[in-house]
């Protein structure tokens, strides 16, 4: 179970452990957005971090910046809200709405923030199989139920892709989508027959799981061996985090 968008392991990224590389990103995230609104040089040092673990990990850039474009639509509505925040120099108004100082300050903090956890969750998963992810959570003691549900939900989304496919082919070839007017009510309809399709087969599957011996526990393989060069991957990190923070807490 690998996602095709995995390079082979040829760099030193590549080599370390998969604990050692989530728990890397995850150093560095929590580093991103625990950073106060306003503190730019912060978020330079750990842009040119990411900057530099892309020409590590020799990942295909193209891939990286679709993946980003998609997830930046989802939350740019949520970023735009950020913008009409009260307080400081107000720069532009019209009505009710009003463009202040602080608002353009968090607008731009909560950007960079985003952008740079999502350009590194990004790596992450374009670098590492979902099984190996799996691996580097149950090595991490991640909760078993948690690291079972999303095994479930990788291992069977494309089912339910190829489950609504379909069913709209099936309504395309009875000519139910061809009318505006009728299309929300069918997709609708769609949405929720899958629904049922969906919980009746979870039930079956996991009837027959019980038959088999499971017993709530992920089944992924063992974690490799932890080396040196995953020690040092975590230093490096480690001293990164600290160092983009001592640029505003020290005088």
């Amino acid at each position: 179970m690998q996602s095709g968008s995995v390079r082979p392991q040829l760099t030193l990224w590549h080599r370390l452990a998969p604990q050692t590389r989530i728990g890397c990103v995850f150093l560095l995230v929590l580093a991103i957005v625990s950073t106060p609104n306003g503190h730019w040089q912060t978020w330079g040092v750990y842009g040119l971090a990411i900057a530099a673990l892309i020409l590590l990990t020799r990942v295909s850039l193209s891939k990286l910046l679709q993946r980003l474009a998609v997830e930046s639509a989802f939350i740019s509505v949520v970023l735009l809200g950020t913008l009409f925040r009260d307080g400081g120099q107000v720069l532009w108004q019209w009505g009710w709405l009003r463009v202040t100082t602080v608002g353009l300050t968090a607008l731009g903090s909560v950007t960079c923030k985003t952008g740079l956890a999502l350009l590194a969750l990004n790596l992450l998963t374009l670098t590492t199989p979902v099984s190996q992810l799996f691996q580097g959570l149950v090595a991490l003691r991640s909760p078993p139920l948690l690291v079972a549900i999303l095994a479930s939900m990788y291992r069977y989304l494309h089912v339910l892709q190829d489950e609504f496919i379909s069913m709209s082919r099936a309504a395309a070839a009875r000519n139910l989508i061809g009318n505006p007017n009728r299309h929300r009510l069918v997709v609708g309809n769609m949405i929720g027959s899958l629904f049922i399709r969906t919980y009746d087969r979870g039930d079956r599957i996991y009837r027959a799981m019980l038959a088999r011996g499971y017993q709530g526990l992920p089944t992924v393989g063992q974690s490799p061996p932890l080396f040196a060069r995953d020690g040092w991957a975590l230093t490096v990190t480690v001293t990164l985090a600290l160092l983009g923070q001592a640029i505003y807490l020290l005088p």
